[in-house]
């Protein structure tokens, strides 16, 4: 029986069955995992770097070994040749140079890591202004500058954060400050107890249902968590039942309304009653801003590919201010004298955003405003 170390032979025999893998795995040890003789071929493994390794350590300590010798003979502890003192002190001249070669470039490398480590302490302090010099190697900087982009973002939402709360109370203290001078009025017997100077109060109450109702929908959604009941919808049939239930108020502000919807307009899986809270937020809008006598169109058309729903809501108002029109879709941002919340045109972004649609808005002053917004159809 051949030995497990010996070479295996490079032909195959002419007795070897057909088909069967030659040379066989199991004769001699896997050279890739051990480095031991293999078919009789030897593969090199890390000895090499080993034995660098070893010698760099033995150089070292050879020139420290030289370093200590000529300091100590420098002291007059030992005896040696001048020779042998002076290569002694070039030696240790050689081991203090490397020695502040080798700080200096550890101290390069963790520098950027120590600014690092104090920024995060001054994040974790509350000061988002912090920045980080952008320094080191590129993996490094690419470290710091992911860290300034997060830092950058908990700025931005901190001042989101505190502008919202600001937002929210100054929206609660007006209808609050009605509700109270009212109720104070009637205790203390200026105005009568009667629907006349009741109806104020419920007035004001219902428009703060109205506002925490839009601030929890802004929630949810913000937090990818706004619920959705989606079902086969026809828009057209949807849009007619929006009109028509705005019909007393546009007889109340002499304003034409009219549903203009292509036939055979393709369904889209939506959730009907967010879709219907889009188009009453989009109304509201279109009614405050148009005068009597003005007009205001409710359209729906498919997109060329029938992939998509387009929805347009139209007015002849009065417009939307140039440097206004970027911001309306912000939370709170509205027109001078306007007696919404500023929240309407936010809700319905996160409304059609979260059905995977889109959502513009054009406008020119004193010309009108035109708001289209987009929903995915059912294939047919």
């Amino acid at each position: 029986m051949t030995a497990p170390w010996a070479p295996r032979p490079r032909r195959r025999p002419p007795w070897w069955p057909e088909g069967e893998e030659w040379p066989p795995r199991e004769w001699g040890y896997d050279v890739r995992r051990s480095g031991h003789w293999m078919g009789g071929h030897r593969r090199r493994g890390p000895r090499p770097f080993g034995c660098l390794f070893l010698l760099l350590i033995l150089l070292v300590a050879g020139l420290l070994t030289s370093a200590v010798w000529a300091l100590a003979a420098f002291a007059g502890l030992v005896s040696a040749p001048p020779v042998v003192l002076a290569g002694g002190l070039v030696v240790t001249l050689i081991v203090f140079v490397a020695a502040a070669a080798t700080f200096a470039s550890m101290r390069r490398m963790t520098a950027p890591i120590d600014d690092l480590s104090a920024a995060a302490d001054r994040i974790e302090r509350g000061d988002y202004s912090v920045r980080v010099e952008e320094r080191g190697s590129s993996s490094v900087q690419g470290l710091v500058r992911a860290f300034n982009d997060m830092s950058a973002r908990l700025a931005a939402l901190d001042t989101g954060r505190r502008t919202f709360l600001a937002d929210v109370a100054h929206e609660l203290r007006t209808p609050l400050t009605v509700i109270e001078g009212q109720l104070e009025a009637i205790e203390d017997g200026v105005y009568p107890a009667d629907s006349a100077h009741l109806s104020p109060i419920r007035e004001q109450i219902r428009t703060l249902e109205q506002l925490i109702d839009d601030l929890r929908t802004v929630g949810l959604a913000e937090s990818g968590s706004l619920p959705l009941e989606r079902a086969p919808t026809d828009l057209g049939a949807l849009i007619d039942d929006v009109v028509a239930a705005f019909a007393p108020q546009t007889r109340a502000a002499n304003v034409t309304l009219a549903a203009d919807h292509a036939a055979g307009l393709p369904a889209a899986n939506v959730d009907p009653q967010r879709i219907r809270q889009v188009l009453g937020n989009l109304l509201s809008n279109a009614f405050r801003n148009t005068p009597a006598g003005g007009r205001v169109t409710v359209s729906g058309r498919a997109s060329s590919d029938r992939a998509m729903v387009n929805v347009e809501v139209a007015d002849s108002g009065r417009g939307i201010a140039p440097e206004l029109l970027p911001r309306v879709f912000e939370r709170f941002v509205k027109g001078e004298g306007s007696p919404g919340s500023g929240l309407g045109l936010a809700i319905c972004r996160d409304i059609i955003a979260a059905h995977g649609g889109e959502i513009s808005i054009a406008s020119e002053p004193s010309r009108g405003t035109t708001v289209t917004f987009s929903v995915p159809a059912i294939a047919a």
